[in-house]
Parts: structure tokens; C-alpha cells; sequence
């Protein structure tokens, strides 16, 4: 493709991305909702947000017509399934990171690996080094999420630690492939759809799980609206951006995109819920604002004569 199309095609990838880490950072709080309202434990809420997400998309495609336009080949069926499998691991594992250490330390590893496995990833793909500017990108990010989620009251120690961090970082390769393996067009099968069923497959593989721990949902209409709210919005829709955004846009950059979703978490506490952030949380506030500007205004890829054909 040219120049003059692959820059608005970045530019639109750009926007869902940055969409889609809008709306997973307001994920957090509608799941915190959802749980107090509805005394659930951690795993039946991530279980209620993939089945409802999937659910509602592949509603909202039966009614667009889409269902009778996605051809069930061996590659679709195939996508689907690690899509699936890749976004309950993402949730599974996070999840019981946190019940081993605490919130912000899972969040501060799974979200600051993600983008530094990408590049890793995909260095090795490309053969060569990454650029100046990636590792500008990444290291000033990480340091912004240091500051930004870094709590260490009632850190835990020995195995629990060391088995939380574990869990965090596989947490990050999940959705790290998730990310990588999305990119890859599959003939037959758009960013929606691929939403729609790997959401419910990844619901699915949670279940027995998550009715283990105890899924009884008062039918109640604040507790349904906050569950509808959360499989809708900071799942269904956002994830239906991310695979979208994941056409045009450098890996490296969809990574980092990634960082919105504890940033919009951390200002929606401070405004809504009257948290104080602090100097340390501000700065890294900056510094997160700071690195996704540079990633996206000097994405990998980006410069001339290496545009997508």
C-alpha cells in the first residue's frame, strides 16, 4: 500500500486502540461494582464479562447478519479456539496472581511485560534490533506504571510472591500471543466475530471454575446493569477495537496501548471514587501519557519504505 493510504490506515488503528484501553480501564471499576453488589469473587466476575461480552456480540452479529456471512473453515475454527483459549488463560491467570499478591503488583507486571514480549517477539521475527525509539517507549512506560500502580503494603512473600509473579508474567505471554497471532489475517473471519466467539469460548473454558467459586447473580436491576455494563462496554466493544486496531498498527504500539487500561483506572479512582494519587502516581501519569504519544507518533513500521505493500 502506499504511502498516502497506510498513514490514515494507522491513524484509524490509532483511534480504535486507544479506544479500546479507554474503555478496558473503566473495566476495573464496573468488575469492583459488580462483585460488591453481587458478592462474587474475583473468577465468576471475569467468567459473567467473557460469557456476556461473547454472548451480546454474537447477538448483536446474528441480528447484523454477520453469523450467515462467517465460513466455518478449519483456520476460522482454529482461530477461534486460541482466541479463546489465549483470553481464559489472560483472565485466569491474572486473577489468581492477585489472589496470591495483591492488584497492582499483577497489574504492574501483566501490563508492563506485554510490551516488552512484543518487542522481544518481535525482533527475533524480524531479525534485527529494536529501534531507539521502541526502547525509549517501553522503558519510559514501565517506569510510568512503576509509579502509577506500585503499592507495597501487604505485599506478599516466599512462594505466594514468587508463584504471583509467575502467574502475572505467563498472564503477559498470553495476551502478548494473543496480540501477535491476532494480527495474522484469517480468511473468512473479521475482528468482530473473532470478539464475539473467542470472548464466549474463553467464558466457557472459566465456567467450571468460576461455578466452583459460586456464580449466583441476584436478579436485581443495579446488579444486572452493572453485569451488562461490563460484558458490553470494557469487553465486548473494546475488544472488538483491539482486533481491529491490530490491522494497521506496529505490534510494538499495540502493546503499549495496552497501559490506557490501568491509567483510565487510576483518574476514574481519583475523580469518581475520590483516591489520591499522589505525586508518585501523577508523575506516572506523565510518563505512561508521554511514552504512548511517542509510540504513536514514531510507531515502528512507520518511517518510509517500510509500509505495508
Amino acid at each position: 500500500m502506499s504511502q498516502r493510504f497506510a498513514a490514515p490506515a494507522r491513524g484509524r488503528s490509532a483511534i480504535t486502540l486507544v479506544l479500546a484501553g479507554l474503555l478496558w480501564g473503566t473495566g476495573g471499576l464496573s468488575g469492583s461494582l459488580l462483585a460488591a453488589k453481587a458478592g462474587l469473587s474475583p473468577l465468576p466476575v471475569a467468567a459473567y464479562r467473557l460469557l456476556l461480552g461473547g454472548g451480546c456480540t454474537v447477538l448483536f452479529l446474528a441480528c447484523a447478519g454477520g453469523l450467515r456471512r462467517l465460513v466455518w473453515t478449519s483456520t476460522v475454527v482454529r482461530r477461534l479456539l486460541v482466541a479463546g483459549l489465549l483470553l481464559g488463560l489472560y483472565q485466569a491467570s491474572y486473577f489468581a496472581s492477585v489472589s496470591l499478591t495483591s492488584v497492582s503488583l499483577s497489574t504492574m507486571i501483566t501490563i508492563g511485560s506485554v510490551p516488552v514480549f512484543v518487542a522481544l517477539v518481535t525482533s527475533v521475527r524480524e531479525r534485527h534490533l529494536p529501534d531507539t525509539v521502541t526502547v525509549v517507549s517501553i522503558v519510559t512506560a514501565v517506569l510510568g506504571l512503576v509509579l502509577l500502580t506500585w503499592s507495597p503494603e501487604g505485599l506478599a512473600s516466599g512462594w505466594r510472591l514468587a508463584a504471583g509473579v509467575a502467574l502475572a508474567l505467563l498472564c503477559a505471554v498470553g495476551f502478548g500471543t494473543l496480540t501477535l497471532v491476532s494480527r495474522q489475517p484469517a480468511e473468512g473471519l473479521d475482528p468482530l466475530s473473532t470478539t464475539a466467539f473467542g470472548l464466549l469460548i474463553g467464558g466457557l473454558l472459566l465456567l467450571p471454575a468460576a461455578l466452583w467459586s459460586g456464580m449466583a447473580l441476584p436478579l436485581r436491576p443495579d446488579v444486572l446493569a452493572a453485569a451488562l455494563y461490563l460484558g458490553v462496554v470494557p469487553t465486548g466493544v473494546a475488544y472488538a477495537a483491539y482486533f481491529r486496531g491490530l490491522r494497521h498498527a506496529h505490534p510494538v504500539v499495540t502493546a503499549l496501548s495496552t497501559l490506557l487500561e490501568p491509567l483510565t483506572a487510576a483518574v476514574l479512582s481519583a475523580f469518581v471514587l475520590g483516591e489520591n494519587l499522589g505525586p508518585a502516581g501523577w508523575s506516572g501519569t506523565v510518563l505512561l501519557l508521554a511514552a504512548l504519544a511517542l509510540s504513536y507518533w514514531r510507531a515502528p513500521g512507520s518511517r518510509p519504505g517500510r509500509q505495508r505493500q
